[in-house]
């Protein structure tokens, strides 16, 4: 599956920031940021400078400002974490998990829907 994506939950919500604008700036990461937390902007460009050397991001310098973007996609990084979680928190149970999330979340009649032809599809094949 290649690298193991491990971002911590700070290095999360950047990178929740770089994957909804695609690009940004530190300063634009931390504006967005702070609108839900209280962070410091030094604070956030030493995360995004920690996640450059770790290879979650890459970062353009050709300008004074320098530019970030993820360099996994917000898929790929679901798959490793949900995987990562399922051998690590359920032994292995991909149902356990399951069940844990529809218990302790609200689900929609369409989420619930989606969820049954994935069932089926997964019973057919």
């Amino acid at each position: 599956m290649g690298k193991q994506l491990k971002p911590t939950e700070s290095e999360l919500e950047i990178l929740q920031v770089l994957w909804e604008k695609q690009k940004a700036t530190v300063r634009e990461v931390h504006e967005t940021l702070a609108q839900t937390k209280d962070v410091g902007y030094t604070t956030t460009l030493k995360l995004m400078q920690i996640m450059y050397d770790k290879g979650l991001v890459k970062r353009d310098e050709s300008s004074k400002t320098h530019v970030y973007e993820p360099l996994a996609s917000r898929e790929k990084t679901q798959k490793q974490l949900v995987s990562r979680m399922v051998d690590t928190l359920f032994q292995g149970s991909p149902a356990q998990l399951v069940m844990q999330a529809l218990g302790q979340h609200k689900t929609s009649a369409g989420e619930l829907e989606e969820i049954q032809r994935l069932l089926d599809n997964l019973k057919n094949q």
